[in-house]
């Protein structure tokens, strides 16, 4: 049968212990046992339904994580504080001192920064590689190797991730595949495809309305339960914890998760398609001209759509700088990071989200000056917003 993950959320039921049609907020950061020995048991991680502490776990977070779970077809998830919170920790669990991760090159400047300057503090290191180029990526690979990194979809440069490709390397030398999908909620499923871990910034998309900072990890319940685990467990160490409150909230938006996608693609494939046809240099994964359009179609589950990126080159910062500021000025949108909010956010991201990524490699991986990343918003009437961002890129000279 095909995977539905919209299904599998809205089969998920959950109420609150006086009946809400909302599971209750669990506000307590501790939790009272009945008796010592399941205090001991629970430390153990050997008694089931038994809350501990809540950097540990919360009934809250658990609500969120296995709605999470379900979307992404994996047996169990762990919510964390921060996207980072949630990726920093699975790749400390995964490697150690000696280690060696290939990575895409192109990736959130945040987890760039996080592999080319911290884990070396640790002897961990990263060969940084064009994704798209399975055979770049298997060379790249050593005895050393543990881990291939990949966005689905790259941020910023919308570059599409062969994760069936990547999985099958993986597999072939005995490597786990860790997928950030925080572009490509619902519209692309990795597990399904091979992946080992999926990981989401739940800032982005999933919560949907930019009032709160979250990450997940969705994998095996093994590998969740080591993530967690007292001793030797990288998110309860680290602490990178949800709070409950932002949970119940992320959970309640999680739910209209697929109108929101629907529209943010459809609005992404119609200015793609206005931009490129006005002689725009235009990347969305939606165009017929995007290098990996085919490949997405092989792996998206087409009723969300190619998602609600896309990237406009206006050819220096100065035009992009102009541009934005009219926009902003105009309320076309925000001049903002992060994305998936309600109005679109764009921003020049070689001096925003990966400026951690120095300028020479920027260069080198095709990220321009000119280059503006767009989050397309949920506008209804998007002609209207097409016609008045293209009368904007007109008065500054840009068409």
């Amino acid at each position: 049968m095909k995977f539905k993950p919209a299904n599998n959320i809205q089969d998920l039921q959950y109420f609150g212990e006086f009946g809400g049609v909302n599971p209750s907020i669990s506000d307590s950061s501790t939790y009272t046992f009945l008796s010592a020995k399941t205090m001991f048991d629970t430390f153990e991680g050997n008694a089931d339904g038994c809350y501990l502490y809540s950097r540990h776990s919360t009934p809250s977070n658990l609500y969120l994580g296995e709605a999470l779970a379900a979307m992404e077809g994996t047996e169990t998830a762990n919510v964390t504080a921060s996207g980072m919170g949630a990726i920093t920790p699975v790749l400390l669990q995964l490697c150690h001192a000696g280690d060696h991760i290939v990575s895409s090159r192109t990736i959130y400047g945040g987890t760039y920064a996080f592999l080319k300057n911290f884990t070396p503090k640790l002897a961990i290191q990263t060969t940084f590689v064009d994704i798209t180029r399975l055979d770049v990526v298997e060379a790249s690979i050593t005895e050393n190797t543990k881990v291939i990194y990949c966005e689905t979809v790259s941020n910023p440069l919308l570059e599409v991730a062969d994760i069936q490709g990547l999985a099958a390397l993986a597999k072939k030398y005995n490597l786990k595949l860790v997928v950030d999908n925080t572009f490509s909620p619902l519209s692309v499923s990795p597990i399904k495809l091979g992946a080992d871990v999926v990981i989401h910034s739940l800032t982005k998309f999933i919560n949907g309305s930019s009032d709160t900072v979250g990450g997940v990890v969705c994998g095996t319940q093994e590998f969740i339960d080591e993530l967690r685990n007292v001793n030797d467990g990288a998110c309860m160490l680290l602490g990178s914890t949800m709070d409950s409150l932002r949970a119940a909230s992320v959970l309640k938006n999680l739910r209209t998760l697929h109108i929101r996608m629907k529209q943010h693609s459809t609005n992404g494939a119609y200015l793609a398609k206005k931009f490129e046809g006005d002689g725009i240099k235009t990347v969305y994964p939606g165009l017929a001209s995007h290098p990996s359009h085919e490949l997405f179609k092989k792996m998206m589950n087409e009723e969300y759509g190619f998602g609600g990126m896309l990237t406009l080159d206006v050819g220096s910062l100065e035009k992009a700088n102009e541009l934005m500021e009219l926009m902003q000025h105009r309320n076309l949108g925000y001049l903002a990071v992060s994305l998936g909010f309600y109005k679109t956010l764009f921003s020049a991201p070689g001096t925003s989200t990966s400026s951690e990524i120095p300028e020479d490699e920027q260069e080198e991986m095709g990220l321009t000056d000119g280059l503006i990343r767009f989050s397309i918003g949920l506008d209804n009437d998007i002609e209207r917003t097409y016609q008045e961002m293209k009368q904007c890129m007109i008065e500054i000279g840009i068409l």
